[in-house]
């Protein structure tokens, strides 16, 4: 093979400016709104809908993924450290009660988002922006949303690429990166012995998969599919080729977090109480919505109803 590992320095921070610091997942995530505005802006054009309505959407969207996406990863991964006073939860180690950071749930910057929160607060979002009236019905909107948040989610996972996060256990694939940047990777299980690993700064690193490359190639994947079969059904070709109201959006749930599950066989577990789960807990949150995605493609196949 042609590669033989790459070592991953990436510094997550583009510049700093005093107290403030300007990270590379920020900016990516920028671009993930700013291009799903866009998106959304050549929709409602090639709809004939009013194009206002692309800012009323994106804020929606925009409210909708940054608060899922928290309270996800606060109710998801980490409820015990956010609410274990409150609910009583006590360290087995030194049998006291485990302190609450109840208002850490704030504090956005110091990171801590979950994908699948993210796509709960979606749902709820564009659920209440689809009650104007002048929205043909809720599954329209999901059937053409959905193209942004897959091409968005390119984004997201390379700003994780950037972060030094959420990536694979060790392989000895010619394509594994050692994260050596990522100080969390100083308490995961290692194989010093394994070849391709060096030494940085005092501590071993060894090739890792890449998954946030890996989720985000299935995501543009995911993305080329919709957008060809959203162009080959809307516009000039919706009156031969009309789109089943929900189509969209199941094929878009089997496909997304079909990609998901599969990844997350290669990913190391973001918390410890996944490893003693059957699956992780990714793989779990995203069981429903492939399960839902199936449903919703067979009863829009069914009604064969396009708007």
């Amino acid at each position: 093979m042609v590669l033989n590992y790459i070592t991953w320095t990436a510094n997550p921070e583009i510049f700093t400016l005093g107290p403030l610091s300007v990270r590379w997942y920020g900016l990516f995530f920028a671009i993930a709104f700013y291009a799903g505005y866009k998106i959304m802006e050549f929709v409602y054009k090639r709809e004939g809908l009013n194009e206002n309505e692309t800012d009323r959407v994106s804020l929606h969207m925009i409210i909708g993924v940054v608060v899922g996406a928290r309270l996800g990863h606060v109710l998801f991964y980490q409820p015990d450290y956010y609410f274990g006073h409150y609910f009583g939860v006590i360290d087995p180690g030194t049998g006291k009660l485990i302190e609450s950071h109840l208002l850490e749930v704030l504090q956005i910057w110091k990171g801590g988002l979950a994908s699948h929160g993210a796509a709960i607060g979606i749902l709820i979002a564009l659920y209440l922006y689809s009650r104007k009236p002048q929205i043909p019905s809720y599954l329209w909107v999901l059937d053409r949303l959905i193209l942004t948040v897959a091409f968005g989610g390119i984004f997201v996972r390379l700003g994780n690429l950037m972060n030094s996060e959420i990536y694979g256990h060790e392989t000895s694939l010619p394509w594994g990166f050692r994260f050596v940047k990522d100080p969390a990777a100083l308490h995961l299980p290692r194989t010093p012995a394994m070849d391709g690993c060096i030494t940085y700064m005092n501590t071993s690193f060894c090739p890792r998969h890449p998954t946030q490359l890996y989720e985000a190639f299935g995501y543009l994947i995911t993305f080329i599919i919709l957008a060809i079969y959203y162009k080959n059904h809307s516009g000039p070709n919706k009156e031969k080729n009309p789109m089943p109201t929900g189509f969209m959006f199941g094929l878009f749930l089997i496909l997304l977090f079909g990609v998901r599950f599969i990844v997350e066989f290669f990913k190391e577990n973001q918390v410890d109480f996944e490893s003693k789960l059957p699956l992780d807990m990714g793989q779990l949150l995203s069981i429903p919505f492939i399960i839902a995605g199936i449903v919703i493609l067979f009863m829009a196949s069914r009604k064969k109803e396009a708007v």
